[in-house]
């Protein structure tokens, strides 16, 4: 089954247009308590007159656990649901990729709407069919590909974000722009995101979805084009895992993370956008290395990502740390790390390897060489 996209003018309109033609004896609301605070009041009228039951989850991505996973299921029990019931996920991509992994789960399966309301859920976790939750201390190594029936997207609730969490949805679309066409990338690394014009953000934002939807519609399993999708996230999931780990200190120095954390994201973590944009230097730095990738971009890109998101903490002591991090990514196969490259912009080579070496000089050009 394929998803719907809507680039939503009119939220109450475009949801209560979505349910009506999705099959739903009872509709249940996934949110968490920030978004219940900030966003749900947006549309709470139109769930009102279908009776929904609303199932509250705690935020951050700490909570995207079995246990949390178990309490969605739970309350959905007990609330009735049946095959025949409709989830809608109302929340960042926590509350995207847990819920749908319950709606994929519950009963063999119950159809789901997702109503992103970070950009980061926009462009990315909200679409494309992942769902999943983190476990054995790794991010998403447990899911399924599950399609919501639709998406809506509708830049209204970002009125509610903070800077630093439109920074880190930002770093998504970064990542669409490198893979996709250099007219893209040049209008991202000039685009003002620390005082953006939200107009033109919503017409980036759907050029954004278009882009991983034309490749998530060529491979919607990740045999193939899709792994271009992962630019980025090998090392940034690795950064981010490791500051997930750290008992105390200041992990992060990141420009906007205090925002940040006290926000959606528990001490010391960086939230997932700026790991991805971290990720984005070592990535770039290794296709310059190994692929060709014009040194030029490359310098452009990371001076744009050190003015908006600052730097990150780390030594050289902790690379043994994050080598095993990439070695358990699950992107890999023998025991080797996978990445995806490009000799230029748009221009990707998927199923590339690099030494532990190779990753070490990207790591050190992460801290300190750009």
């Amino acid at each position: 089954m394929q998803q719907r996209v809507i680039i939503s003018q009119d939220i109450e309109h475009d949801l209560a247009q979505a349910i009506a033609e999705t099959e739903h004896d009872r509709v249940f609301v996934l949110t968490d308590d920030i978004t219940q605070e900030c966003c749900l009041p947006k549309v709470a009228v139109l769930f009102a007159k279908h009776n929904a039951t609303i199932i509250t989850i705690r935020h951050d991505d700490t909570n995207k656990t079995l246990a949390t996973l178990a309490d969605v299921w739970t309350a959905l029990q007990r609330g009735g649901a049946t095959r025949h019931s409709l989830l809608v996920n109302l929340g960042g991509g926590m509350v995207t990729d847990l819920g749908g992994f319950a709606a994929a789960t519950f009963k063999r399966g119950i159809n789901f709407i997702n109503i992103p309301t970070t950009l980061l859920a926009m462009v990315d976790a909200a679409v494309g069919g992942k769902t999943g939750i983190n476990f054995g201390g790794l991010k998403n190594e447990v899911g399924a590909f599950a399609n919501a029936r639709y998406v809506i997207v509708n830049t209204c609730f970002l009125d509610t974000l903070d800077t630093a969490n439109l920074c880190s949805g930002y770093a998504e679309m970064l990542k669409h722009s490198l893979i996709s066409n250099a007219q893209m990338w040049a209008k991202h690394v000039n685009f003002d995101i620390l005082q953006p014009d939200l107009a033109e953000l919503q017409r980036m934002v759907a050029a954004s979805i278009a882009v991983k939807e034309h490749i998530v519609a060529d491979d919607p399993h990740e045999h193939g084009i899709r792994k271009a999708l992962n630019f980025g996230h090998t090392i940034g999931h690795a950064l981010e895992e490791f500051s997930m780990q750290q008992p105390g200190g200041a992990v992060v120095s990141a420009r906007l993370l205090p925002l940040a954390r006290a926000r959606t994201a528990p001490k010391n973590t960086l939230l997932h956008g700026y790991a991805v944009a971290f990720g984005l230097i070592g990535e770039l730095y290794i296709s310059a290395r190994k692929a060709g990738f014009p040194t030029a971009r490359l310098h452009q890109t990371a001076r744009f990502i050190r003015e908006n998101y600052g730097a990150v903490a780390f030594t050289c002591d902790d690379y043994p740390t994050m080598l095993n991090l990439m070695h358990h990514d699950k992107k890999n196969t023998s025991g080797t790390i996978n990445f995806t490259l490009l000799h230029d912009i748009g221009d990707i080579r998927i199923n590339q390897t690099a030494t532990d070496e190779e990753i070490r000089e990207a790591l050190d050009f992460i801290r300190e060489g750009y």
